[in-house]
């Protein structure tokens, strides 16, 4: 068995983050866990960090995996892991409709799942419109997070009552960004893996996985109360804007990127968008 923490934010790759890969690697192992999956916000800059100056040098014994957290146009948050060796920028420029991400991570090898899916309004998945008017979309995951120290028991049981529903795997993952959250979530998959594609392969087969942790009852959102919705609907308009201003972007990478069995409609999508935009 291995033990894993398959939602983790580093101070490498996350502006929000005070947690150190070092104070990550460290902490965790300490704990017992065998490894951690990287998801930082629309960036892979944490995971170059351990590659480039990390890895070679110690923690030998210690798997970090590479995934991120991406913000999509209108479905909150979803976690998504890559092959090793499938490089796709793309997933570097927020704002891709779900439809649209679930295709390119597919058709690429990849897995993906709806992050902390009962939680806050436009963060997570089942709390926007995508969903209310088409909640099939649930069918095309691989996953979903079913444990997440930072959301309350009643998200975590609504979610893990979403994956019975729709017969998904569940993950854990602390979601940390102080350091007072870490160790509290963890994934049990039932073998080692050594890589990405292992990981996926697991999740390709079903394999039983278990999921959960303990609470972190000191987040944000519980100490400031009502300013909370604020930042909520601050977050709304940054993802708009955001996701409009990297249109030509993301179309770009489309088409230099090699992916493999290129998506037409994508590329119908960004040519209506930019017809419309001029």
């Amino acid at each position: 068995m291995m033990k894993i923490d398959m939602h983790c934010h580093v101070k490498e790759g996350s502006l929000d983050c005070a947690i150190s890969f070092e104070e990550y690697i460290t902490t965790l192992k300490s704990m017992g866990f065998q490894g951690m999956l990287i998801t930082d916000h629309n960036t892979y800059r944490g995971y170059r960090h351990w590659k480039n100056k990390i890895k070679d040098e110690k923690h030998t014994d210690f798997v970090v995996l590479k995934g991120i957290e991406y913000d999509t146009r209108d479905a909150g948050h979803i976690i998504v892991i890559m092959p090793e060796g499938v490089k796709m920028r793309i997933l570097e420029l927020r704002g891709l409709p779900v439809s649209i991400l679930i295709d390119l991570v597919h058709r690429n090898g990849g897995v993906l799942g709806p992050a902390h899916p009962c939680g806050e309004k436009y963060l997570s998945i089942t709390k926007t419109k995508r969903y209310r008017k088409s909640p099939e979309i649930m069918h095309r995951f691989d996953f979903l997070e079913g444990f997440n120290c930072c959301e309350s028991p009643e998200s975590n049981e609504n979610a893990m009552r979403l994956a019975k529903k729709y017969d998904l795997l569940t993950i854990g993952g602390s979601d940390s960004h102080r350091h007072e959250c870490l160790g509290k979530a963890y994934t049990v998959l039932p073998e080692l893996v050594a890589c990405e594609t292992e990981l996926i392969g697991l999740i390709h087969q079903k394999v039983p996985i278990v999921c959960g942790g303990t609470y972190y009852n000191k987040t944000a959102k519980e100490r400031m109360g009502k300013i909370n919705q604020v930042l909520v609907y601050s977050f709304w308009i940054y993802n708009k804007v955001g996701a409009w201003a990297k249109i030509k972007g993301r179309k770009n990478k489309i088409r230099v990127e090699n992916t493999i069995d290129p998506i037409d409609p994508v590329e119908i999508y960004y040519t209506e968008k930019l017809k419309r935009k001029s």
